[in-house]
């Protein structure tokens, strides 16, 4: 049986990892976004534990208090797969049903692409895969995407950032955030010191990274896109099927924003069963 785990290692880094749900189910990881942590996933792992599964959520790097790299060259696409390969082989897992959010979608989408001997299914949500939102910028994508050169600017991004969840207690509400995570958003991100990693991962974009170079997915994948979802255009969403050579399933929830786990957590967890029963 797989071991239980509370934290794993990667080099000098410890990650904090939430293990739950019965401990001789099918694994299922769990890959959050920005600004968020492994929390996110709360309503959606009551819903797979009920159906047998165990669930590993892990704080990714920048977002974990001991997995803080102070440059950013080390949160490239090729760093933050292996931090995840790295937590399956803490747990004793050969192979995991992969499911990402936001920045986690990018990176369980490398993941399955690189990785097929470890991933068994690939479920994402919100960002598509990396070659379809690369091909999706000349069709309006770059418009919604505005806010990463933004972020690449010293400074500013933590400090207007860091000064709106200070000031504005609504701000996490109007990210567009559900109760009680948007009450939650300060605390988690800005108090517990995890604003300058997690903003890093935009401003490690600019490195080479061919150990994370676009590349079709084999595996049997769901993608999930919300159509009110104002980072994430459409022109992605249907350009997604073209890089994946396995079956595939697109899902366009109707009146969704952004926030799919927080806001839309029974058709995410419905999405995630039913690519793992159809395989």
């Amino acid at each position: 049986m797989a071991s239980r785990i509370g934290e794993f290692r990667r080099g000098p880094y410890t990650f904090d990892v939430l293990d739950e749900g019965p401990g001789d189910g099918e694994p299922v990881l769990l890959l959050h976004g920005f600004p968020q942590r492994a929390t996110s996933w709360e309503r959606v792992v009551p819903l797979l534990h009920d159906k047998g599964f165990r669930t590993l959520a892990p704080d990714q790097r920048g977002y974990s208090p001991g997995a803080r790299p102070p440059r950013r060259r080390e949160y490239v696409q090729s760093e933050l797969v292996a931090d995840a390969l790295a937590l399956l082989d803490a747990a004793g897992i050969d192979r995991v049903h992969l499911v990402g959010h936001d920045w986690g979608a990018a990176v369980a989408w490398t993941a399955a692409a690189h990785h097929p001997d470890r991933v068994a299914t690939l479920t994402a949500l919100s960002v598509p895969h990396p070659g379809a939102f690369a091909r999706a910028m000349a069709r309006g994508q770059i418009l919604r995407s505005w806010y990463m050169a933004a972020f690449q600017i010293p400074g500013l991004p933590e400090a207007f950032l860091g000064r709106m969840m200070r000031t504005r207690p609504d701000f996490g509400r109007r990210m567009g955030l559900p109760e009680p995570f948007a009450s939650r958003l300060r605390a988690d991100i800005l108090d517990h010191g995890a604003l300058p990693g997690a903003l890093a991962w935009y401003r490690a974009m600019v490195f080479p990274d061919p150990g994370a170079a676009p590349t079709p997915v084999r595996v049997p994948t769901t993608y999930l896109w919300g159509d009110r979802d104002i980072a994430l255009g459409r022109a992605g969403a249907r350009l997604c099927a073209g890089w994946v050579d396995a079956p595939y399933e697109y899902i366009e929830l109707s009146g969704a924003d952004h926030w799919l786990p927080e806001s839309r957590a029974e058709d995410v967890a419905a999405a995630i069963l039913t690519r793992i029963g159809g395989r």
